[in-house]
């Protein structure tokens, strides 16, 4: 019983605190959360493209490091295989 009414009595020094010391209305902290979102939205599609091609970019390094060792085991495989060193 303590600790519920400890738990509500924190929760509500809490609301009455941030009510107290909060620097801007509810309307205009919204509206500057609305544009600092619509930045961050903005920015993260920037980053996006560029992460998708760097993806690219290393898929394409790694395919063409696997074709050339494919080869070039193959070919080793070829030579040990007939005894040739």
């Amino acid at each position: 019983m303590k600790f519920t009414l400890g738990i509500l009595l924190g929760f509500g020094l809490g609301v009455a605190a941030g009510l107290l010391l909060a620097p801007q209305s509810g309307e205009d902290m919204r509206s500057q959360l609305g544009e600092q979102g619509i930045m961050l939205r903005d920015r993260s599609v920037g980053v996006s493209n560029d992460l998708r091609a760097r993806a690219n970019d290393a898929l394409t390094q790694g395919r063409d490091i696997y074709e050339r060792t494919k080869g070039e085991l193959g070919t080793m495989y070829t030579r040990a295989k007939s005894g040739e060193e």
